[in-house]
């Protein structure tokens, strides 16, 4: 019996919800890491949610991750990702922050075509959303 019930609750996938900010650079940046995590980095380990459906009542999207790890990945300190993740379908498994891996000395301008300063932001960003995945993975 425990085998069987081992077998339920193993999670096959972690949710993500990215930042959809398309005003600031960092929200693009957020974009550019998740979608880097899901289609190169965990593939087979990760699905993403569509932040604006989710809030605007995807009933699919907020049962997921309710039943589901979610990971989110905000661009600035709104959290807005966040806080609608835990309004409604509960606590995230990990919240990131782009900011977070912005030093001050980097000033962040571009929207759309990413210079190698912010292409290596979004490297970080992913690579630390694949390492949580991974931590929230080998938990279950």
């Amino acid at each position: 019996m425990k085998e069987n019930e081992s077998k339920v609750n193993k999670i096959n996938k972690v949710g993500i919800v990215s930042c959809s900010g398309e005003d600031l650079p960092e929200g693009t940046i957020s974009r550019l890491a998740t979608l880097e995590v899901l289609l190169k980095k965990k593939p087979f380990d990760t699905t993403t949610i569509c932040l604006p459906l989710f809030i605007a009542g995807g009933e699919g999207d907020r049962l997921f991750a309710k039943n589901n790890p979610t990971i989110t990945v905000d661009g600035c300190e709104k959290l807005c990702a966040k806080k609608a993740t835990e309004k409604y379908s509960g606590k995230v498994a990990c919240s990131i922050n782009v900011k977070d891996f912005i030093n001050d000395d980097i000033k962040i301008c571009n929207k759309r075509n990413l210079n190698g300063k912010e292409k290596e932001i979004v490297s970080n960003v992913a690579d630390a959303i694949s390492k949580r995945v991974d931590d929230i993975l080998k938990e279950s």
